[in-house]
């Protein structure tokens, strides 16, 4: 069974994203046109679930599936879209996950989203503060249901959203 964590920030999740991007730059090559360190791990200072979010975007779209194999090749299962139209996602880990793989065709409005939510979690420390200790009582109240700790934090994490999606089109 999967546990839910959340830690302290920690300063190698950067190097552990980068370890993870030569990896990714070998399989797919020129299809890449940019890597980003996204999610919790990559905002200094918030706590997180220690799971490395990675979002790829990719000159097409239709070519990751050509990927897949080597993806499995190094750890990674594949998950489809996952919920979110014209992305691929690939985990890493099992119950104990360790990197999440998001890529999506340039042009996809998900990648202004997710750098939209990173760039203004970064940039207003105060919000930054309350998003992480309201993840770390959720993993806390709920240590052995994912689903729970996603919904008790999906409304912040929606106003946030919002608030980043604004505040990115006005910078």
């Amino acid at each position: 069974m999967r546990k839910v964590e959340v830690t302290s920030f920690n300063k190698s999740w950067s190097s552990m994203f980068e370890q993870e991007a030569n990896k990714l730059y070998k399989i797919f090559g020129s299809e890449i046109i940019k890597i980003h360190h996204i999610g919790s791990t990559s905002v200094i200072g918030l706590k997180a679930k220690p799971i490395i979010d990675i979002m790829l975007v990719v000159k097409n779209i239709n070519q990751v599936d050509g990927f897949t194999t080597a993806m499995t090749t190094i750890g990674y299962e594949s998950k489809g879209e996952n919920g979110i139209s014209g992305r691929r996602f690939f985990q890493k880990g099992g119950d104990n996950r360790t990197h999440h793989v998001h890529i999506f065709e340039l042009g996809n409005v998900e990648i202004e989203h997710h750098l939209a939510f990173r760039n203004y979690l970064r940039s207003h420390p105060d919000t930054a503060k309350a998003y992480g200790e309201l993840k770390e009582a959720l993993s806390q109240r709920f240590p052995y249901d994912i689903e729970a700790y996603i919904h008790g934090k999906e409304q912040l994490v929606s106003e946030i959203k919002n608030r980043a999606i604004d505040w990115y089109e006005d910078i």
